[in-house]
């Protein structure tokens, strides 16, 4: 596996070893020791979470506040989506600053989100299959959001706004200025 750090501090894009044939592919999704030794610290994952969705489904951007703070190894078994990561790290160089890339089930890459980061997707094939590990637990009174639509980040979610489907929760998520961590 080729571990690649994004423009984002932590926030690396993951290339996996595939091995195809005329029988299928086979490809090592996740191995603890490389991972840990390709990020540069030891990340423990301790829940795996998996959502299907439809085109213009936008799930985003969602954070964990506090102890509760997750990193995430996020991935596409089918379909394809626009991933977002944004770094809400006060203290970083790029605070404010997101990064996305396209996963697919073609291209099975993924990318690993760390903690302080807000992350969000949208799918861009008919359907989509995401799966992601997380590092903590998920606490519902420590979760966050950004509007997706923000005028500062001025995110390009490669669809028209007419195609999303977003829950009634991430629509009145708070702007980016107005966040308080």
């Amino acid at each position: 596996m080729q571990l690649t750090e994004t423009k984002l501090k932590g926030c690396f894009l993951i290339e996996p070893t595939v091995f195809e044939d005329k029988r299928g592919y086979f490809l090592e999704s996740y191995n603890q020791k490389a991972f840990n030794e390709g990020v540069g610290s030891n990340v423990n994952f301790v829940q795996d979470n998996e959502s299907y969705s439809s085109r213009g489904v936008l799930r985003g951007l969602h954070f964990q506040k506090g102890e509760f703070a997750q990193a995430k190894l996020v991935r596409v078994i089918k379909g394809k989506v626009l991933d977002v990561a944004l770094d809400l790290r006060k203290d970083s160089t790029t605070y404010g600053e997101y990064f996305s890339v396209e996963l697919s089930e073609e291209n099975k890459k993924q990318l690993f989100v760390p903690r302080g980061f807000a992350h969000g997707f949208v799918v861009l094939s008919e359907t989509a299959l995401f799966a992601y590990k997380c590092d903590n637990f998920y606490n519902k009174s420590s979760e966050g959001g950004i509007m997706y639509n923000d005028s500062t980040l001025n995110i390009d979610w490669q669809l028209n706004p007419d195609e999303f489907i977003i829950s009634e929760k991430d629509l009145i998520l708070p702007s980016f200025e107005s966040l308080s961590l």
